[in-house]
């Protein structure tokens, strides 16, 4: 839910960036609603997204400029800056860059790293901007996560961290697996917008995959920081918190993109 600003050691200035329709602006529609900034979640199609405001934006169902808008979630007030994703507007990108404290990159789970994918994720290194990735459109005909993961580390050079693997895929898409927690988030029939899914076990002919994606997460982690590595060589393993604190170390540092 909203809330008064935070203290300037709370605020985090976070951008969206992508190629051309991958979802940027229907993604920040989302954190919009899920936070309680929205009271109904903004298409873009039906010209009704809060952050394409431009009459050209509304009838081309583009983002032609850099748009701005704030939302709160734990204790913390984020700025998002919803970019564009045309070639024609890439100097917009860049200037938002050099404000940014990090940025999501979404991509189009069926078309992966696309053209300006690539510009605005070399524009970020320019500027040193912590990046993680966001595969979104994993129910549409011809999605495939593994291919686009693939993708940003031949295309990008980027060293993408997974951390939660799709259950199905195009029309069968359920849900999620939490490599972190080793559980399956399932979206009921009923949540047609995401805002709700269950925790349950992870599916038995999965098990083995998890198993395998997680190893790959541990020693991936392990590479980019010394806490991490030095459990992994005692063969222990840090708990959940620990994880996280060292994914956030890592990101921070631009050694890694968590997926």
């Amino acid at each position: 839910m909203a809330k008064a600003s935070a203290g300037l050691s709370q605020v985090r200035n976070i951008g969206i960036m992508a190629h051309i329709d991958a979802g940027k602006t229907t993604t920040t529609e989302r954190i919009l609603y899920y936070t309680g900034i929205t009271y109904k979640i903004g298409e873009v199609h039906e010209g009704a997204a809060v952050m394409d405001w431009m009459e050209q934006e509304q009838e081309r169902g583009i983002t032609i400029t850099s748009a701005a808008t704030k939302c709160f979630w734990n204790e913390h007030e984020i700025n998002i800056i919803d970019t564009p994703g045309h070639v024609d507007f890439t100097v917009e990108v860049e200037r938002s860059l050099r404000v940014l404290d990090g940025a999501v990159a979404v991509y189009d789970a069926v078309a992966g790293v696309e053209p300006q994918t690539e510009q605005v994720w070399r524009q970020a290194d320019k500027y040193n901007v912590p990046r993680m990735c966001f595969v979104n459109k994993l129910d549409r005909t011809g999605a495939n996560f593994f291919r686009c993961v693939e993708m940003m580390r031949d295309r990008l050079n980027a060293t993408p961290l997974v951390l939660q693997l799709p259950i199905g895929s195009e029309g069968d898409f359920v849900g999620m697996i939490d490599l972190l927690q080793m559980k399956a988030l399932i979206y009921p029939v009923e949540a047609a917008k995401g805002e709700a899914y269950n925790i349950e076990d992870i599916p038995a002919d999965l098990a083995d995959e998890a198993a395998q994606w997680r190893e790959i997460l541990i020693e991936t982690l392990a590479e980019a920081d010394d806490e991490v590595m030095e459990a992994f060589l005692v063969g222990d393993e840090l708990p959940y918190d620990g994880l996280k604190a060292a994914i956030r170390r890592a990101t921070i540092a631009d050694k890694l993109n968590p997926v």
